[in-house]
């Protein structure tokens, strides 16, 4: 409602501003007033349109682009001020002072444009969010895109952070889908369309970094991952051992999949009871092998010739592991 009234009294006004237009004309015709007064409306109905149609605006960017020839202009007149007797004598000073203005905005907005993902250009100027935990952003790995299981958990709305695919990481996963090795090149194609997944849902705040930092030349992609978490004060998500090792080495925040997956998993006590099927035979003489719905693998005494039934089983113990839990029961009533 607010953005209706907004839009209606500018519409308004830009018809107030027609009339003062026509008032100051010495023209007696009755064609000029009415072209600007639609020529006014027009660019004032283009706004509104143009505003529209492009409903998520990037605060950072507009604030950018904002300052950096807000910039331009006070360094233009600092330096037209220094360069006054220079500009005197030349043929042409409002020229010059033009495309020193034109040259100064261009660079500081390019500059800030640059490097506003260190920080966020808010009014007033900086707001340093980096302080308050949940605004962290979230640099993806390789192996969590392939994976998939990040856009689903996004999707739950447990993360409100941003998350960044660093270019580096990007042409790894292009080079994964283009390779000759046809699971290869599946997985990293799957990796492509996870992005693509996030990339359209509007609740996603989902960048490419694209800058090539100093400090990052000549690394390994993994350190590359951890060095740019550093920079942005960021946390890795990954679910690669190694990489969850060097990013701790490096004292940076990792979120492993892994445990998060195990973390949800449901917990069975000792002594307790559920219905499951017997999938195989396990490794000792009488053991058989089932699993639960989220593939947490269940290890049945007494089950390894009643493959294929569905039996009730009794929890005696669990055992947790980097890769995951298992669950040692025996069949009811033995």
């Amino acid at each position: 409602m607010a953005l209706i009234i907004l839009r209606c009294i500018f519409l308004l006004c830009a018809g107030g501003i027609s009339a003062i237009i026509n008032t100051s004309l010495s023209d007696t015709s009755t064609t000029v007033p009415w072209l600007v007064f639609v020529g006014i409306m027009t660019l004032a109905l283009g706004v509104v349109i143009a505003d529209i149609y492009a409903p998520r605006k990037r605060i950072d960017t507009i604030s950018a682009i904002y300052f950096g020839v807000l910039i331009g202009v006070l360094l233009t007149y600092v330096l037209t001020i220094a360069l006054a007797p220079l500009l005197q004598q030349s043929f042409n000073a409002p020229a010059i002072q033009l495309v020193i203005a034109l040259v100064l905005c261009y660079i500081c907005t390019s500059v800030l444009l640059q490097t506003k993902d260190d920080f966020r250009f808010l009014i007033p100027y900086v707001e340093f969010v980096r302080e308050v935990k949940g605004f962290k952003p979230l640099i993806l790995d390789t192996s969590v895109v392939i994976d998939g299981r990040i856009a689903d958990l996004v999707s739950t709305g447990v993360f409100d952070n941003q998350l960044i695919m660093p270019r580096f990481a990007l042409s790894e996963l292009q080079a994964i889908a283009d390779s000759g090795d046809k699971l290869r090149r599946t997985r990293g194609r799957r990796g492509l369309d996870v992005l693509n997944r996030m990339r359209a849902d509007e609740n996603v705040d989902l960048m490419i970094f694209d800058r090539e930092l100093p400090e990052l030349a000549g690394q390994t992609v993994d350190l590359k991952l951890v060095l740019l978490a550093k920079h942005l004060e960021g946390k890795v998500v990954t679910g690669d051992f190694n990489l969850n090792k060097v990013a701790k080495l490096h004292n940076v925040p990792v979120i492993n999949l892994n445990e998060i997956s195990n973390s949800l998993r449901p917990v069975f006590l000792p002594d307790e009871t559920f219905h499951i099927k017997v999938i195989k035979a396990g490794e000792g003489p009488e053991q058989g092998v089932g699993y639960l719905d989220d593939g947490t693998m269940v290890v049945i005494e007494g089950g390894r010739n009643r493959i294929g039934q569905e039996l009730d089983v009794r929890v005696t113990s669990t055992l947790q592991t980097n890769a995951g839990k298992m669950i040692f029961t025996r069949v009811e009533g033995r």
